[in-house]
């Protein structure tokens, strides 16, 4: 498999998976995501994970359908978009909030090192390199 090929399965991977994340923002997992909304956003928990959702499913979308002239853009949106999020994820460990599975402050602590492998996955996927 040459690196096109490899960069563009991890692309629709991505997006694919960025695009039910945010379907399941809205729908089956909503109560979970509210967990990780952290205290400060001037939000109500339910909005945030409603907009966030959408941003999710544009995002996913995004990558499944942009053309070469636009992954690489794109690719930085979703990237600045995992690094957006992440105050979140320190949220639900810092104030031991259970939800997906993250049940122990050990589990929500190795959840925190993920982030910056999908920063990676978004920009190295789409880069035109």
């Amino acid at each position: 498999m040459n690196e096109k090929t490899a960069k563009k399965i991890a692309r629709m991977t991505l997006g694919g998976t960025l695009f039910l994340a945010g379907l399941s923002h809205l729908t089956f997992a909503r109560k979970d995501f509210r967990a990780q909304v952290p205290d400060w956003v001037p939000l109500e928990k339910d909005d945030t994970v409603v907009y966030s959702g959408i941003a999710e499913m544009a995002l996913g979308g995004s990558l499944l359908l942009a053309n070469d002239k636009n992954q690489e853009l794109v690719g930085k949106v979703a990237a600045t978009f995992f690094t957006a999020i992440f105050p979140g994820n320190i949220s639900q460990y810092v104030n031991k909030r259970s939800a997906f599975g993250l049940d122990t402050d050990t589990k929500r602590l190795v959840r925190l090192f993920f982030q910056p492998a999908l920063v990676y996955w978004a920009l190295k996927s789409t880069d035109n390199v």
